[in-house]
């Protein structure tokens, strides 16, 4: 027999024993008894060893061999029994602790394999991912929360000199035709492909149907959104005049539990029981509200406007997906731009009117609180703009937590500048509110999340008490082994 021939042969019988189906292995070690005696009695001449020790697959197999320390595993490397493949094994070796990977970890230089840098880049790739959409996500967070809660006690201090809450509402709402224009600055600064203002609009009236936008579409798809957004704003802000703005912000909240209950009914949205006690705990909060003020007119006035604008407020949503479905954010950029025309152009008359029947009136352009009034508008229009598409940045999650967390900045501010009596119907009502907003922001699969947790959690357990096991018993553990060893033998 030649070097080549012997070479090819182990060969062969090496990989076609690395590969051998698990189905047809043996259960003991005693039935690879006949195998054993033939490498035992393998007579090998002193010149093909030292060719075969220069041979790659040689290389390869003592390569695979590494790490291996028991009998067993030697053998079962040899024999190819059990489905045992040791390239298999060090492949997955190496990917194994790119698992737990850590950032401070990952800055360590890495072995020299090229698919274990490859995966490490991966997982050093999705750790910054999230830690950047993290950060993000925070700055969102108190952008939308300060904007919301400026916008708020900026209206509430301009009613005290300017009481024209409908005029307001149209002039804050004027001040979405930048929508568009934002938008497009935006386009240009971050698209590699740059198309004129002409070009990217009617990209975006493509969102209306094939034929962009009609008047059809328009009176159609466009205007009564226009309404339920000029309605929304004027009863949240009208309210401003009755009650305090902890309250009105608190009771906003609940447009997150309408929108849910209108999903389910008109969408057919999944139906999910946290959901539902969310819902009923918004409706607590309503009620524990108005008994907090003793059923005053006033005050319930003031809770019926807050109500109303939240409902309002999710019969757009709900509509919107109904109607039109999802928007990109050119596409939404140009319909928020179109809802300012609408304002612009068909309520431009409403105050005018107000004006003359002396319901909004004020005595000159100089009694005008102008600073106030572009104070609201643009904290409201930074206040959408973050909404809407800070979801390009972060979480959605973390922007409807900027909303809720305005509740109790507003209570601060409202301690701090005026008189207000924070009893404890009231704070109790507020944090119920408040806890049926968080239920709403849970995901649906978030009791299968809980159930995979504790599971992890259970099993870490386990493997840190038999670690422990082990460190408190060597001498017992080698014992046990050695024993189980020998008794395989013996069978």
């Amino acid at each position: 027999m030649g070097i080549g021939e012997f070479r090819n042969k182990m060969n062969r019988s090496a990989f076609l024993g690395m590969r051998r189906s698990p189905n047809v292995s043996p259960r003991r070690l005693s039935d690879i008894s006949p195998q054993l005696r033939q490498l035992k009695y393998l007579d090998v001449d002193e010149s093909i060893k030292e060719d075969l020790k220069s041979s790659r697959s040689v290389e390869d197999i003592n390569s695979a061999s590494i790490g291996l320390t028991s009998i067993e595993e030697r053998i079962l490397r040899i024999t190819g029994y059990y489905g045992y493949q040791p390239w298999t094994a060090i492949y997955n070796r190496d990917e194994r602790p790119c698992e737990h990977l850590m950032p401070a970890e990952a800055q360590a230089p890495a072995a020299p394999d090229t698919g274990g840098q490859r995966v490490t880049r991966c997982c050093l790739k999705l750790t910054a991912s999230q830690a950047r959409k993290i950060c993000w996500g925070v700055a969102v967070l108190l952008g939308v929360c300060l904007s919301w809660t400026g916008s708020t006690q900026l209206a509430k201090l301009a009613f005290r000199k300017f009481d024209a809450p409908f005029t307001l509402t149209w002039f804050a709402t004027n001040w979405n035709f930048l929508f568009f224009p934002l938008y497009y600055i935006g386009h240009l600064y971050t698209s590699t492909e740059k198309q004129s203002p002409k070009q990217r609009y009617r990209e975006c009236c493509r969102f209306f149907g094939d034929d962009g936008l009609t008047v059809k579409v328009f009176f159609t798809k466009v205007a009564p959104f226009g309404v339920l957004w000029t309605l929304t704003n004027y009863l949240y802000l009208h309210a401003l005049r009755k009650i305090n703005t902890t309250d009105v912000s608190a009771l906003f909240c609940c447009n997150k539990a309408f929108v849910f209950l209108l999903s389910w009914i008109v969408l057919r949205d999944r139906f999910m029981g946290v959901r539902i006690v969310a819902a009923i705990l918004a409706i607590a909060g309503i009620v524990m509200m108005t008994y907090a003020d003793g059923f005053h007119s006033h005050s319930v006035i003031g809770i019926a406007l807050v109500v109303g604008s939240a409902s309002m407020s999710a019969l757009y949503k709900v509509l919107f997906k109904l109607i039109l479905g999802s928007a990109k954010f050119g596409e939404a950029a140009l319909f928020l731009t179109i809802l300012g025309g609408v304002n612009f152009v068909f309520f431009s008359f409403v105050p005018v009117i107000l004006y003359f029947t002396k319901v909004e009136y004020f005595d000159s352009t100089d009694a005008v609180p102008w600073g106030y009034l572009c104070g609201v508008s643009v904290l409201l229009l930074t206040f959408n703009i973050l909404v809407n598409f800070g979801i390009a940045v972060t979480y959605p999650t973390l922007i409807s937590l900027g909303i809720v967390l305005s509740v109790p900045v507003n209570a601060v501010v409202d301690h701090c500048t005026s008189e207000i009596s924070f009893n404890t119907v009231r704070v109790i009502a507020v944090l119920t509110i408040s806890l049926g907003f968080l239920l709403l922001l849970l995901p649906e699969e978030w009791d299968q999340w809980i159930i995979k947790l504790l599971a992890r959690l259970k099993v870490r357990k386990k493997e840190e008490a038999a670690e422990g096991n082990g460190e408190a018993g060597p001498g017992l553990s080698w014992s046990r082994r050695a024993r189980s060893s020998m008794s395989n033998f013996t069978h």
